[in-house]
């Protein structure tokens, strides 16, 4: 797992095929407003039955998660000034979760699907988004 950080802030956590261990694994630390976690059972492997309670929580920003589902995409990251920090490539089965800075993509193959996942509500793109 890569974690890319500036200034004390995680801006992307990188979770490739190699990165998968058995049983419930966290991806982000607990205090991130998403949550991302991989599971890996066998068989048989009972999780228990369960209602998630309401419960007022603060989330200051969108927080976005992308899982390669099919193609690849290039990724760049920026710091919270709009400087470029890092650049990586994406492939099927591969995760990225951003929590600060921004992003930018670039589809690198034809018929590239992604599945992106963020906290909401949306409110509208003037905001929730800085476009640059």
């Amino acid at each position: 797992m890569q974690k890319i950080e500036h200034d004390g802030k995680i801006i992307s956590i990188i979770y490739r095929d190699e990165d998968w261990v058995e049983g419930l694994n966290f991806i982000t630390p607990d205090e991130m407003f998403v949550q991302v976690g991989s599971w890996w059972y066998d068989k048989g492997k009972v999780l228990a039955k369960h209602v998630h309670k309401d419960f007022d929580r603060v989330a200051r920003r969108t927080q976005e998660c992308v899982y390669m589902r099919k193609g690849s995409m290039r990724v760049t990251v920026y710091t919270e000034e709009l400087a470029v920090l890092d650049t990586f490539d994406l492939h099927a089965g591969e995760l990225a979760v951003f929590a600060y800075g921004g992003h930018g993509y670039e589809i690198l193959e034809d018929g590239t699907q992604v599945i992106e996942s963020k906290n909401g509500p949306f409110i509208d793109v003037n905001t929730d988004k800085t476009k640059f």
